[in-house]
């Protein structure tokens, strides 16, 4: 495994650092960002606008960061599940689902997760870690179907808003014209509802929100999901009340129905 610092997952002002640390002038961070994010380069010396000083001494601290999948599984409706090397000694899913014309990424945002939800395989398995940014973007640039996608929903591994910082950043290179370019609309998040992290992500971002609820009794959902005790559902729909979902801006509830639970059909 490459012990050099990873390319991929840093923003423009990161990249006029790394640019600075190298010797090279604050514009060739953007000539950087444009070959990782943009032409999807896979080595340093692929970045033939910058000088062979220049890509030797990049070279000499950092790699491109991409690291192929472990394994890969179609099923028979064409979804194609792909493990990547995680942290903490758990690997990590991503999931692509096709539908039509659209291609959309389900991906992780951390190993396990500290969740503990009653009916999530990931809660079972414990947590494990933090996914950095570098890990998050691999996730997008690694897939098979990485030019054709179409959409990508934080609903893998993990729960978002426990790891805001480095989903924020993989957001942005996701949106910047620097980065990937795309629309935040391309893009959906879904949390448990970590009130502070949550309102900070709708504060600084124009991504979809999803929020996993499956029960609208406290006690019920407190049940399925403990965070209930520490962020009640209440208080959750009180802050998302403060923001304005009437234009292109999305709020979905996820749900999930147990009869004789949640369910008495």
């Amino acid at each position: 495994m490459d012990t050099k610092t990873p390319l991929i997952g840093m923003t423009l002002p990161q990249l006029r650092e790394v640019a600075a640390e190298c010797g090279m002038k604050p514009f060739a961070a953007k000539q950087i960002a444009r070959w990782l994010y943009e032409k999807r380069a896979t080595d340093i010396d692929s970045m033939t606008d910058l000088s062979i000083r220049a890509r030797q001494e990049l070279d000499k601290r950092y790699c491109i960061g991409r690291q192929q999948p472990i394994a890969r599984a179609v099923s028979s409706d064409g979804t194609v599940k792909y493990l990547f090397e995680g942290v903490g000694g758990r690997d990590i899913e991503s999931v692509m689902i096709p539908d039509g014309e659209r291609a959309t990424l389900c991906v992780s945002s951390q190993a396990g997760c500290k969740m503990n939800c009653r009916f999530c395989m990931t809660g079972r398995q414990g947590f494990h870690g933090d996914l950095t940014p570098a890990q998050i973007i691999n996730q997008v640039l690694m897939v098979d179907e990485a030019e054709r996608l179409t959409n990508i929903v934080f609903m893998g591994m993990g729960e978002p808003m426990d790891n805001a910082e480095a989903v924020e950043r993989a957001i942005e290179i996701m949106t910047a014209p620097w980065g990937f370019a795309w629309s935040p609309k391309r893009i959906t998040v879904s949390s448990i509802g970590k009130i502070d992290a949550l309102r900070g992500l709708i504060e600084r971002t124009q991504v979809h929100i999803a929020l996993s609820v499956h029960s609208p009794s406290p006690s019920e959902r407190e049940g399925l999901m403990p965070v209930e005790k520490a962020y009640p559902l209440i208080k959750v729909l009180d802050m998302l009340r403060q923001f304005d979902w009437a234009h292109q801006r999305r709020f979905s509830v996820e749900y999930i129905m147990w009869r004789g639970v949640n369910d008495d059909m």
